[in-house]
């Protein structure tokens, strides 16, 4: 698992870097070439790629934590780590957008007459729209094959800035036409749309660290998944969370009434291979047996039947009472919510005791049945022979 989650940190790395390379020629450009072609637009705009660099190096940071191994204090590892990341992506670009909205509109009603930008403002526009809508296309891919709301959020982060400088581009055509105000406009709508996308991160990434559930066709997905799985019944009780870019689950898995414990526990082994298989980014599973559906009990309520120790001194008692002593068998015992079958197996030693007292083991059962029937919690009595 730590192998897979390394291979993905670096291939995120990989395109991130690729990304903050983008954005620091761009930013530089945009600003420079903005203050001398008079294009307050292409100067916010310039801001606006430069915070997509700095939220580059904040992704790569984040990543690297993320992708730990769980430890003593992270038992469930680190993807949180990301969603907060994610968190603090979209706080700065609210806080870019409304101080760039702030200062623009400011300018905006100054009274100040407004330069006519120049040609050169119009051709890093361009460029920047072609660079960042590949860099956009390029990030988004690998964040959708490492399912990686971090990465997809910066992707989306580029795709603001190529959006903003296809705006600064048509509002320059038109300040060049005579428009001049046109230039501002575009200026502060690129920061309405920064601040925009900055607050959808924000709600997503929150929705995420208060456990909101996965959607149900998800969900459905992978109940289907398990529900495959040979000998197992039903699953319910079904919860899941996201956790950065990996998924937790917990379930309740209705096996057979009376399968052992540790093969129950085999196929809840099974489910959790299943799901992992067909969704690598399901990185925990929580699952219990249940031998009966439990869907509609209290969760907080606590087991009314009697323990084995207290249904064994009934059984000792009642095979005292039938054969003159209790200490050669076994006992299985079957619960469901408000009954207990019982399963005795004779071992070998019994035998003579039977034979002294002429009963077989269906008599014995018999006898068995008539003494503990006055037990409500007594549902089925089966007394089976161990041969030597």
């Amino acid at each position: 698992m730590q192998n897979e989650l390394d291979t993905r940190r670096k291939e995120a790395e990989k395109v991130t870097l690729i990304g903050s390379a983008v954005d620091l020629f761009l930013g530089v450009t945009k600003i420079v070439v903005g203050f001398f072609a008079n294009s307050a637009a292409l100067i916010a705009d310039g801001v606006h790629s430069l915070s997509d660099l700095a939220t580059d190096f904040m992704v790569i940071a984040v990543l690297r934590i993320s992708h730990q191994e769980p430890d003593e204090d992270h038992p469930w590892g680190h993807g949180r780590f990301e969603t907060v990341g994610t968190t603090a992506l979209g706080v700065v670009l609210i806080l870019v957008g409304l101080g760039m909205a702030y200062e623009l509109i400011s300018n905006l009603f100054s009274g100040v007459p407004a330069e006519v930008p120049t040609w050169p403002a119009l051709v890093v526009a361009a460029i920047s729209i072609i660079s960042k809508e590949w860099i956009f296309r390029y990030s988004l891919a690998v964040g959708k094959r490492l399912k990686s709301d971090l990465l997809i959020a910066n992707a989306w982060h580029s795709r603001t800035d190529a959006l903003s400088s296809i705006v600064v581009f048509v509002a320059l055509i038109g300040a060049m036409l005579g428009w001049v105000w046109l230039d501002a406009v575009a200026a502060v709508l690129v920061a309405g749309l920064v601040t925009k996308i900055g607050w959808g991160l924000v709600k997503r990434s929150l929705t995420e660290l208060v456990d909101t559930a996965l959607p149900e066709e998800q969900a459905a997905e992978f109940r289907a998944v398990v529900n495959e799985v040979e000998g197992i019944i039903n699953v319910h009780d079904f919860k899941s969370r996201p956790m950065g870019s990996q998924i937790i689950l917990e379930m309740h898995l209705q096996v057979a009434p009376h399968l052992s414990a540790s093969e129950g526990h085999y196929l809840g082994d099974q489910a959790v291979c299943a799901l992992t298989e067909a969704f690598p980014e399901i990185s925990q599973v929580i699952f219990h047996i249940d031998t009966y559906n439990d869907e509609h009990l209290d969760e907080l309520s606590c087991p009314i039947m009697p323990t084995r120790g207290t249904i064994r001194e009934a059984v000792d008692t009642a095979l005292n009472d039938a054969v003159g002593s209790s200490s050669g068998y076994q006992l299985q015992l079957y619960y469901s919510p408000k009954k207990v079958d019982l399963e005795i197996r004779l071992l070998p030693a019994m035998q003579p005791l039977l034979d002294e007292k002429a009963l077989t083991p269906s008599q014995l059962k018999q006898a068995l049945k008539e003494t503990l029937s006055k037990h409500s919690w007594l549902h089925h009595l089966e007394v089976l022979v161990v041969a030597q």
